[in-house]
């Protein structure tokens, strides 16, 4: 028989749920604890007994957002001893825009967290984001010392393919009310996902740029 969730763990789903529809519709600062145990339909005690408040919780988000998301990129690199440098990339971002639509609204809420200065965030920065750029700038070397990828900046690659993963979620509503893209809807990640191909294709590979600028 299937393995029933309990009442702790349903009480803590709950607790997530109503926080992160709270924190990406009014904001971290701009939410209170008593909000956000109204919306899960809990007792205010339940958030700081399961996350010790709300600094606690966004700590718990945060991390649970980026240990799933570099469990994703730690699988993707090990590819790289399979796979060339490109399909090993490609495999990899797939795999990063499927994590992220099934993730969207914690996507949403922690992609724009982490561009706040804080004490937090600079924990994120130096633990899951160097382990990120760890991996993403093996495989991008790789596909340079092999000759499928051409030469170029490598910071400036890595800020380019990031801000290409991370756009939907940060401007959601740019995307939706101007660009009238829906990237809630199943289609969206195929379409992105060859749109990113692309770029990868003219960028990285494209023969006829000559330039090789380290």
């Amino acid at each position: 028989m299937p393995v029933q969730p309990n009442a702790s763990n349903q009480t803590k789903e709950k607790i997530i749920d109503a926080a992160v529809a709270l924190f990406n519709t009014q904001g971290f600062n701009g939410t209170s604890v008593r909000e956000i145990a109204k919306k899960a339909n809990v007792n205010v005690a339940h958030i700081s007994y399961y996350f010790n408040g709300k600094g606690g919780l966004l700590e718990y988000l945060v991390s649970k957002y980026y240990e799933g998301y570099l469990s994703v990129i730690e699988t993707g690199y090990l590819r790289l001893s399979l796979e060339t440098p490109k399909n090993c990339l490609l495999l990899l971002i797939g795999d990063i825009l499927n994590y992220q639509h099934e993730n969207r609204q914690l996507a949403r809420f922690v992609l724009r967290e982490v561009t706040l200065d804080s004490m937090l965030i600079r924990e994120v920065m130096t633990t899951y984001l160097t382990k990120e750029k760890y991996f993403f700038k093996a495989i991008l070397e790789e596909g340079i010392r092999s000759g499928q990828f051409r030469k170029a900046p490598m910071a400036h690659i890595l800020v380019q393919l990031k801000s290409l993963l991370n756009m939907p979620y940060l401007q959601p509503q740019y995307m939706s009310e101007v660009l009238y893209i829906q990237t809630h809807e199943s289609y969206f990640v195929k379409q992105y996902f060859h749109e990113i191909e692309i770029w990868i294709d003219h960028l990285l590979c494209d023969p006829s740029k000559k330039e090789a600028i380290v």
